[in-house]
């Protein structure tokens, strides 16, 4: 997957006036200044981590901000706690694999931004290895994590997740969507109303955990712009997966069948059923004293851009 140049000026064009502004203020008395913390999701497949290389890359380069990246998948808990989470909730279809809230440390999360700004630390960018224990993936050894030496301040460090963005509900909602979802189920191909395949206590367990990461280290408040990568029509997403798995398989002559990424897939479809209307309606809120922004970034079903909504 190539991003077209034009595309990531024009989504740089939005972004560089807050960084402009976060660079030019100053921190709270007796505080070290912060980077700038750039956010970019998306659905699966939508291309996040290709966006994310060459927004970093064009931030370094051609505007010369140091600027580095963290993924959500490399703050994943170590394979020796996925397993036991997975094994205290045998139940739990969600948590069968990682991937959605709960299956991440936020305890290494907010070391790594607390390192942004301790001047006598490196930071340490994590690394989550999804090659060991045949596909479970486990943490990479400490010692081949990028260093960024005590002292080395960055302009902008760059976030990206496939949850990051979404935020909890009060448990009434969502026992009111998991209800709807209920008289709802229709039999598709790609399904897109999912709510119903799990237990509502899962997806409140699931809702906790999004609160406590929203609360720790990616809520409105630890956030200064996000990149949301949309589509108008959630079925592309299933689309997406099934072309980059058969990509995948041209190289490597392995991978899932278009079966198994429909239930790949799927397992990440009540998310977007519960979470993905308040994004849209805008991450952080309406107040016009908050100088933050969000840009909505449309693609079709051949991620060609086709819309960008700036909320400001």
């Amino acid at each position: 997957m190539t991003i077209p140049r034009q595309n990531i000026s024009q989504v740089l064009s939005y972004i560089l006036p807050y960084i402009e502004s976060h660079t030019k203020s100053e921190p709270p008395p007796g505080e070290t200044k912060r980077p700038f913390i750039l956010a970019l999701t998306g659905l699966q497949g939508s291309g996040k981590s290709t966006w994310t290389s060459a927004l970093v890359q064009a931030l370094n380069e051609k505007h010369k901000l140091r600027t580095i990246n963290l993924s959500l998948d490399d703050l994943y808990l170590d394979h020796e706690d996925l397993v036991q989470l997975r094994n205290d909730n045998a139940s739990n279809k969600l948590l069968k694999t990682r991937g959605q809230p709960g299956t991440h440390d936020t305890a290494l999360a907010v070391s790594f931004f607390d390192s942004l700004t301790n001047t006598t630390e490196d930071t340490l960018i994590p690394v989550f290895d999804k090659s060991k224990f045949n596909g479970e993936g486990a943490r990479a050894p400490r010692q081949t994590w990028t260093r960024i030496p005590a002292g080395e301040v960055m302009d902008v460090v760059v976030l990206e997740g496939w949850c990051v963005g979404f935020q909890s509900l009060e448990e009434q909602t969502i026992q009111k969507k998991w209800e709807d979802a209920q008289k709802n189920v229709t039999k598709s191909e790609y399904p897109i109303v999912t709510l119903g395949d799990h237990k509502l206590e899962h997806l409140v367990q699931a809702n906790d955990s999004l609160r406590h990461y929203c609360d720790s280290f990616m809520g409105p408040r630890h956030l200064d712009f996000l990149v949301h990568l949309d589509t108008n029509d959630l079925t592309n997403v299933y689309q997406w997966r099934i072309q980059q798995e058969h990509a995948l398989r041209e190289i490597k002559n392995e991978g899932m069948t278009d079966e198994q990424v429909v239930d790949f897939v799927r397992g990440y479809m009540p998310a977007y059923e519960l979470y993905l209307d308040h994004l849209r309606d805008g991450f952080f809120g309406l107040d016009p004293t908050v100088e933050k922004g969000q840009l909505r970034v449309v693609l079709d079903r051949e991620r060609r851009v086709v819309d960008t909504v700036l909320y400001k």
